[in-house]
């Protein structure tokens, strides 16, 4: 089964406090860091909404992970370094007054909302060449790289799938560059959930989509907000 276009309202157009932001990592000073932001910003955040970590190795075999939670963000600290990495957040339910204010809650607890949304963000990290990918089924809105993207090159297509609860996901809009142009829409997924992505930078790319999922049937919200992002470096670096 698919998820079709019909499924998805891509939240692009669905901006706000609730999905404004993206997820990935950046390596910095030597540590793993959690960034959430928009663009070139960087936001603090919680660290408690980091809902889980999970490092791999190249053959991949599990890491352990430790995630450091520190004032603003959070730090992952795998035993020892990773070929693949993944985070996830969990930035809770949110709810939207009649005046297009954005409250941290379900629509239960804010009378006469007008809209209401779980976001969920998601992020793969892919740091050695040759790593083989573990099945990633916590990682509910998935773009997974269809060859090494460590091998492909700036200015190169890298095929990629989108998966959306481990299903190919048609119609979703990936952002190319999402650090440095969060607003640019790269290319869309065929019915199959495959695209093509340029590979835009020698160093650290970030691949991004978001998609809008309604949820029937529940009292606290009336739809899943999805961010999803992968990232890696267009060209090996070498000390």
């Amino acid at each position: 089964m698919h998820y079709g276009k019909l499924l998805l309202i891509i939240s692009a157009l669905f901006a706000g406090q609730a999905s404004a932001h993206g997820l990935w990592t950046e390596q910095r000073r030597g540590n793993i860091e959690v960034i959430y932001g928009h663009g070139a910003e960087d936001n603090a955040f919680k660290a408690q909404k980091i809902s889980g970590a999970w490092a791999y190795d190249v053959s991949g075999k599990m890491i352990p992970v430790n995630v450091q939670r520190l004032t603003d963000h959070a730090r992952l600290q795998p035993l020892k370094p990773p070929a693949v990495m993944a985070v996830a957040l969990n930035n809770g339910m949110w709810s939207q007054t009649a005046d297009k204010k954005w409250i941290n809650e379900g629509r239960s607890k804010v009378p006469g909302a007008i809209e209401s949304t779980e976001t969920l963000k998601y992020s793969l990290a892919i740091y050695q060449p040759g790593a083989k990918l573990p099945k990633l089924n916590q990682i509910k809105l998935l773009i997974l790289p269809e060859v090494d993207p460590l091998t492909v090159g700036p200015g190169k297509s890298l095929p990629v799938r989108v998966l959306l609860d481990g299903k190919p996901a048609a119609g979703v809009k990936l952002i190319g560059d999402y650090r440095s142009a969060p607003n640019t829409l790269s290319t869309e997924t065929d019915k199959d959930g495959r695209a093509q992505v340029l590979v835009r930078n020698e160093g650290l790319n970030v691949i991004a989509a978001q998609v809008e999922v309604p949820v029937k049937d529940n009292a606290e919200v009336s739809s899943r907000g999805l961010f999803s992002s992968l990232t890696f470096l267009g060209e090996p670096h070498h000390e």
